[in-house]
């Protein structure tokens, strides 16, 4: 018998490897979802290829620093496989559900996922997004390269169906899996700074004419936020800032370097940042804030620099990610979604 869902988790993508650094900056910047570039949709694709020339050697450069390339496949192939058990759990043989990935800007695309899909006769389709937070930028852009795969005349005959999962920001066991990570970091911090650490949550920037068009990115970072600090519970100081600016336009402020900076300024000497956006480790986390913000930190005279690790495959995220599903399709009722109880005092 024929498993009856295909789930499909959107994620960003990133290069494999060095050789795949521009590639992927091409498809990056030809989406005219996260950035419209002059000359118009037609010329996009050369623009895109002309900054993706320039940026390659210094974008070539931070990926070795990290290793010569992304995790996040490797890591999204582990989410993929922990999810996929946890919603199989207790099924006979014959597994309910399959999961596939879809990267935006890199493989496996939307297209390998649909052809994927269509080899093992499945109909039933709910894709996920990896992105907790709502934006065109991301899962709405991801979406609509699905559904552009879909449109294959190929396919047409097969007769999918499709619904999606957009969203879980405010969802209690993702809320919990993130105050379980800050916790882990915090009990490491000696007890007599670990209350002057000053918590700054750091979250992907995004240019402010999306949010002056309505795009709901940052009501849904601030309901993180404030998620996790109920769970927290705790006296320390926190702020918000956005990371991973680029380009002329103006952008969501204030930016994090900047915020550290000025925390040294101040003679703060405990920081912890926290990124939000991001459920695995990649270039944002291993890069810009493992090397590019400590090195400011320690540059303001900020001693104690701490990050959590990323969600990756923790199991309480992997279950928030299951009990979707469930609940989107009338498998299993939902978990407890009333606020959780504060997170033991660190």
């Amino acid at each position: 018998m024929i498993s009856s869902t295909a789930i499909v988790l959107f994620n960003l993508g990133g290069p494999d490897d060095l050789a795949a650094v521009e590639p992927f900056l091409v498809n990056l910047f030809s989406d005219r979802e996260i950035i419209e570039l002059p000359f118009g949709a037609a010329m996009q694709p050369l623009m895109a290829r002309l900054i993706a020339k320039m940026r390659g050697p210094s974008v070539r450069r931070n990926y070795q620093r990290i290793g010569g390339g992304s995790p996040q496949l490797p890591i999204t192939r582990a989410q993929a496989a922990a999810l996929e058990d946890e919603l199989n759990a207790g099924a006979s043989a014959e597994r309910p559900y399959r999961v596939f990935i879809a990267m935006r800007y890199s493989r496996p695309s939307s297209a390998d996922a649909v052809e994927a899909i269509r080899a093992t006769g499945i109909r039933r389709i709910v894709t996920v997004t990896l992105f907790p937070h709502w934006s065109k930028a991301t899962t709405g852009s991801s979406r609509n390269e699905f559904d552009r795969a879909l449109a294959d005349p190929r396919w047409r005959s097969h007769g999918f169906e499709v619904s999606h999962i957009e969203h879980y920001f405010d969802h209690p066991a993702y809320l919990d899996a993130m105050t379980d990570r800050v916790l882990a970091v915090l009990e490491t911090i000696p007890a007599a700074r670990r209350h002057q650490t000053v918590i700054l949550f750091s979250a992907h920037g995004l240019p402010q004419k999306f949010i002056d068009e309505g795009d709901p990115y940052v009501d849904h970072i601030q309901a993180t936020r404030l998620g996790i600090l109920q769970r927290l519970n705790l006296p320390n100081r926190q702020l918000l800032a956005y990371q991973s600016r680029t380009g002329p336009v103006k952008w969501l402020g204030p930016g994090t370097e900047e915020v550290i900076r000025e925390l040294g300024r101040e003679g703060i000497k405990d920081l912890l940042v926290v990124p939000l956006s991001f459920v695995s480790d990649h270039i944002e986390t291993l890069y810009e804030v493992d090397m590019l913000f400590a090195d400011a930190a320690r540059e303001a005279g900020i001693g104690g620099y701490y990050r959590p690790e990323a969600l990756n495959t923790h199991p309480l995220f992997i279950k928030a990610l299951a009990d979707l599903v469930r609940t989107h399709t009338g498998v299993e009722p939902a978990i407890d979604r009333t606020a959780s109880p504060a997170a033991a005092a660190v």
